[in-house]
């Protein structure tokens, strides 16, 4: 038997509420379903399964508060199941002893009544009529019911997607179309203990470097100049790729810093820094971003910031990330340096791009610039390297080709 946990979350995460269980018990899960929807300071974080197996039962009631790493189910998975029927293997036969036979008598047979419909008063003339059987009552989770109510939208009238006969908080997310206000003392709070402990525990250095993006931008301009506004690319999603590349140069900016050592990333799970619109701030992750092509990237980051927008995140997206990259874009910084947030080991800052005189193949033309920043933990790697990083983010972006 496994037991399946309150995941954490992120730095700044000790507890969250289980709002949603989305598998009854007796029902089938598959890795990377999602199972329960946790509230946190954040806002509704979805949990996913990390094992194929039958859900046992759940071992936590909805609306319970609970600390992080406290079990939430118990999940049968298919070795669990072998090893049951192993050891329900019955002992050899013994070899019975005869009994006397014993005559019961027979039990007498009663005919079993036909139950017969309750009859009711018609309203007006007395006659009797067939009573009328009760509408099922409508099933919706309590993180629906909230976001329902945020949203202006009338549960009554509508019904579950799927199979399950419980409306869910994705079924009403579905429907919303515009954003929603974020709780945002919550936020800032949880930003607040996540920083605080970053800038306490973390010794930061910080390192800036120039990157021409003339070319990066003629490339995003050609490549989108045929193509229809949901399938063009943005310069973030360059950003992205050029960072996620540069890390297989200097791997020691990927990874995290735990329990007084470092453990480098296999996979690069690149952190998007997303200002919502009701205030507050969030970095989940592309996870395995390294495998994207610009394309995927750009869908990946179009789907992430659409569903973080509407409150919705998926719990390996907060707690995976392994580096993250933050940019103000047209908000006029030329620099920005980031806090670091634990476990991670480094943040990359974009600043906003602006032209500026430039020498170019020996002559002093208008290129368009951008302050590329780094702000990395000295306990995993030093200025060399992170100056090394930031020149190969920089040398990415003037080779937009090659990304």
């Amino acid at each position: 038997m496994s037991l399946f946990l309150m995941p954490s979350l992120g730095a700044d995460m000790t507890a969250g509420t289980l709002v949603e269980q989305l598998v009854p018990p007796g029902g089938t899960v598959k890795h990377g379903d999602i199972v329960a929807a946790v509230e946190t300071q954040k806002g509704v974080i979805e949990i996913e399964a990390f094992q194929d197996g039958i859900l046992d039962s759940w071992l936590v009631e909805l609306g319970a508060k609970v600390p992080v790493g406290t079990p939430l189910a118990r999940i049968t998975t298919a070795q669990d199941a072998s090893a049951s029927d192993a050891s329900a293997q019955p002992a050899p036969d013994k070899p019975e002893v005869p009994k006397p036979a014993v005559h019961a008598p027979k039990p007498e047979r009663r005919e079993k009544p036909i139950p017969q419909e309750p009859e009711i008063a018609g309203p007006k003339d007395g006659q009797k009529t067939p009573a009328m059987r009760a509408e099922p009552r409508q099933r919706i989770t309590p993180a629906a019911r909230r976001l329902a109510a945020q949203a202006g939208i009338d549960p009554s009238t509508l019904s579950p997607e799927g199979t399950s006969p419980t409306i869910s908080r994705a079924d009403i997310a579905a429907l919303v179309t515009t954003p929603l206000a974020t709780p945002v003392s919550d936020m800032r709070s949880a930003i607040a203990a996540a920083m605080s402990r970053s800038k306490r525990e973390i010794p930061h250095y910080y390192l800036s470097h120039q990157a021409d993006l003339t070319n990066a931008e003629a490339f995003v301009t050609e490549t989108n100049a045929q193509r229809p506004p949901d399938k063009r690319i943005l310069l973030g999603a360059l950003f992205l790729k050029a960072m996620t590349l540069a890390v297989r140069t200097v791997p020691e900016m990927n990874g995290h810093f735990e329990n007084g050592s470092f453990a480098p990333s296999k996979t690069i799970n690149a952190g998007l820094a997303i200002n919502l619109r009701g205030g507050g701030l969030v970095a989940p992750a592309i996870l395995q971003t390294d495998a994207l092509n610009l394309d995927d990237l750009m869908v990946a980051m179009r789907d992430l910031v659409t569903r973080v927008r509407a409150g919705r995140f998926r719990s390996r997206e907060l707690s995976d990330a392994t580096i993250t990259l933050t940019s103000l874009g047209d908000r006029g910084v030329n620099q920005l340096f980031g806090v670091i947030y634990p476990p991670q080991v480094a943040i990359v800052g974009i600043g906003t791009p602006v032209l500026r005189p430039w020498v170019h193949d020996g002559k002093v033309a208008p290129r368009l610039i951008a302050d590329i920043t780094l702000a990395a933990d000295h306990r995993v790697s030093d200025g060399r390297r992170g100056a090394m990083f930031l020149r190969t983010i920089a040398e990415n972006l003037h080779k937009p080709e090659a990304l």
